[in-house]
């Protein structure tokens, strides 16, 4: 998966670099272990890793995909988001529950409008991908 263009620097950078990338991904993972929307997610984690391992994946890969480093691929040798989610079936409920907390996660953390936009639909075009046939 390609990472979001940005012609005045990358996301990564826009965004604050590793310190904002993992505040919005602790952020987005609050919301998952808190809000209503998110009780597909919950169940989805549960038959993962559990959610502490994913604030982990989901920071080292945000790094790459927003165009700073490439953690995730460092670590896994892989940036496939479709191998990370193997093990699960993705609906459209819980791509929705997805996409709902993050957007979210952005707008709380106050990133610029431009740039929430183009991450929002970054994520949903990751995200449709990700919907089990």
């Amino acid at each position: 998966m390609m990472p979001v263009s940005e012609v005045s620097g990358t996301p990564y950078q826009r965004l604050g670099g590793a310190e904002a990338v993992r505040a919005l991904t602790e952020r987005f993972y609050d919301l998952v272990e808190s809000e209503p929307v998110a009780e597909p997610l919950r169940r989805l984690h549960l038959k993962g890793h559990g959610l502490a391992h994913a604030r982990q994946s989901q920071f080292q890969f945000l790094s790459g995909f927003l165009g700073g480093p490439h953690l995730y691929f460092e670590q896994h040798h892989h940036a496939d988001v479709r191998a990370m989610h193997s093990h699960v079936s993705i609906d459209t409920v819980a791509r929705d529950a997805w996409l709902a907390c993050m957007d979210m996660a952005i707008a709380q953390q106050q990133v610029a409008p431009d740039l929430a936009e183009r991450l929002m639909a970054s994520f949903q075009r990751v995200a449709d991908r990700l919907v089990s046939a």
